[in-house]
């Protein structure tokens, strides 16, 4: 049955009425704030609220949505794993964030071990069809090019890769799970059937998305999916899905409440069947038909492999190993910077958000960031396909080989944009060329046994390719490939096209040990290829500035990706000093929205700080 907007209309208004009056919220709701899907701002944020941290003793979860964080914070109460909170967690994402990650899309997960003070990682990253070529998404023989041709890419069939966060989610619960895997799936059915308030965020993304809420001709140009449209979208007085849900309304999915039943009974059973099917019929249906077939979803396997875990200080950084380029690159950051003393650029005037950037303090870090992108633009793809320089991340993380990176920066004037460097078994490969616009989430756990767990889950782009089967979204994470898979003079590109490849990425969950091998740490956060610097930029804001959880995430997103030096717009009380400071030692400074989701846990003593993003909706909860 349609659902038409005017027969809705009075109650809405009521929802919004009381959301608008709260006294406990005195945010008023603003459908507008950083809605627009682009290079800057994969997804919408929910408009900055301050957030004071929260403190515990025993156990917290933090996620980026309060009612993903109710699911684990209920799992961890009730006695179970950090493992079993976050599959609670992300079920219900799948619900009420679609637009950031879900099951129809991939993730990678950290876990320490509190008994053996060890730290696993879990690779649930999509892969391609096997049929997959370099050049996939050209068009007529040219690679996509701009915004709008890179979005085409996004919407077409060929988009999805194999969806990775269920198998990778059974593994690390047959691995580390404690509870049923069954029960974990309740929060999240219960949630579907009975409906959940859409919150303003969700509201503000579907009205800023570019295909969504159109009629059948979809004046866009883009191809919107009947089901997907059908879903996110009311009917006007023409019977056509036009008008965005509205926030406060109560959306119920008793398709994906199905889906989960099933996947809770036998996880192998979206991977083989009708729910493979779906999912190949569904994309062949597309205008641009993709290639993905039910042998490629059958195939799939995720993998428990080694972190990638490197010195800073006096601690112990462990984070994503390729395919995913968070772990490395956040490692070569901390590297380069190691080798000063960044405490003297501590911000100043600290408050609940982190106080005031320095100019040094910006400058060293970004500084750090343009040569440790540089090297990942380069080297850093699918170890099962290309190798890193020497066989391993040991040659791109050692110490001399930072040091002398670190002795590239000029104290008094930026280098713009850093040529990659040389390390030790280091082949010769062209720039990648992939925009890197993924649409993402952050879980942060710990439980009451001290196991932890931090996980970053995506779909790619804002609602993925948006196209819709058995109540969740498929992914479009093989437009994290590069666009091209050679340069000019034929040099291939580390992360092109192959089949069964897996993308580049930039997610970087990330955990912390203290000099005797315990849980110091743990963050994470969404924010496309800025992700690396939203979690470098916590760490530091903890490690070398003794910020708390709170004031860390909080902090002033800045750095760069290897252009202009990037600060997170209206934040800085003297804007327009730190600005003139940074352009005098020639820096291009870029002052825009930077939407992170950041969720943090800190050790202080015998309590758990925690941390959630002031930018997204989420919250921190523990006893």
């Amino acid at each position: 049955m349609k659902k038409n907007f005017s027969r809705m209309f009075l109650a809405t208004s009521i929802a919004l009425a009381l959301v608008g009056c709260n006294d406990d919220n005195e945010e008023t709701t603003d459908l507008t704030i950083n809605c627009e899907i682009d290079q800057a701002n994969p997804e919408c944020a929910s408009g900055f609220e301050e957030k004071s941290a929260v403190v515990t003793s025993d156990y917290m979860a933090v996620t980026n949505n309060p009612l993903a964080t109710d699911a684990a914070y209920n799992v961890l109460k009730a006695g179970g794993s950090a493992i079993d909170a976050a599959i609670a967690a992300q079920m219900v994402l799948t619900l009420v964030e679609p637009q950031s990650s879900g099951i129809g899309g991939g993730a990678f997960l950290l876990y320490y071990d509190a008994e053996t003070k060890e730290v696993t990682h879990f690779d649930g990253r999509e892969t391609a069809p096997s049929a997959a070529t370099g050049d996939m998404f050209y068009v007529d023989g040219v690679a996509p090019s701009g915004y709008n041709g890179f979005f085409q890419s996004v919407l077409g069939g060929k988009s999805t890769g194999v969806p990775g966060v269920l198998k990778m989610l059974k593994k690390a619960h047959d691995e580390f799970g404690t509870e049923e895997w069954g029960d974990l799936f309740e929060p999240a059915i219960s949630l579907a059937e009975e409906g959940f308030e859409v919150s303003d965020r969700l509201s503000s993304s579907i009205s800023g998305d570019s295909v969504f809420c159109k009629s059948d001709d979809n004046s866009s140009g883009f191809y919107a999916d009947p089901d997907a449209n059908s879903y996110f979208c009311l009917t006007d007085d023409n019977g056509e899905y036009t008008i965005p849900l509205p926030s406060g309304y109560l959306l119920k999915n008793q398709a994906l409440a199905d889906t989960l039943k099933d996947v809770a009974s036998d996880v192998e059973l979206f991977y083989t069947g009708k729910y493979a099917e779906n999912i190949v019929e569904k994309l062949s249906q597309n205008p641009i038909p993709g290639i993905l077939t039910t042998a490629d979803i059958a195939d799939y396997q995720a993998y428990m492999n080694e972190p990638v875990c490197s010195t800073y200080r006096d601690y112990t950084v462990c984070g994503t190993p390729p395919p995913s380029s968070g772990g490395i690159t956040v490692a070569q950051m901390l590297g380069i910077l190691e080798n000063t003393n960044l405490s003297q650029w501590a911000p100043t005037d600290i408050d609940l958000n982190g106080g005031q950037l320095t100019s040094q303090g910006i400058h060293w870090f970004s500084e750090a960031a343009r040569l440790a992108y540089a090297d990942r633009g380069l080297y850093i793809a699918d170890t099962n396909f290309v190798a890193l320089p020497g066989g391993s991340w040991d040659s791109m993380i050692d110490k001399t080989y930072l040091a002398e990176r670190f002795s590239l920066i000029d104290p008094q004037s930026s280098m713009g944009i850093a040529e990659a460097g040389t390390p030790e078994g280091a082949e010769t490969w062209s720039p990648d060329q992939s925009p890197n616009l993924p649409s993402t989430t952050q879980i942060t756990i710990t439980d009451k046994d001290g196991n932890v767990v931090s996980m970053t889950s995506s779909v790619e782009t804002g609602f993925g390719s948006h196209q819709m089967v058995d109540g969740y979204l498929l992914n479009n994470q093989l437009t994290d490939f590069s666009t091209e898979y050679q340069n000019d003079d034929g040099t291939l590109i580390a992360n092109r096209v192959q089949g069964g490849k897996r993308p580049r990425s930039s997610m970087a969950p990330t955990i912390v040990l203290d000099e005797d091998g315990k849980f110091f740490m743990a963050t994470g956060s969404p924010g496309g290829s800025t992700i690396i610097t939203y979690v470098a930029k916590t760490l530091v804001g903890v490690i070398d500035w003794g910020l708390d959880a709170q004031q860390a995430t909080s902090l002033t997103n800045f750095g760069s990706t290897n252009g202009s030096t990037f600060i997170e717009s209206e934040r800085l009380t003297d804007e327009a000093t730190i600005v003139s400071e940074l352009e005098a030692m020639n820096h291009v400074v870029d002052v825009s929205s930077k939407t992170s989701g950041i969720a943090t846990i800190v050790v202080d003593g015998e309590n758990l700080v925690g941390g959630a993003d002031p930018r997204r909706e989420g919250v921190a909860k523990g006893e």
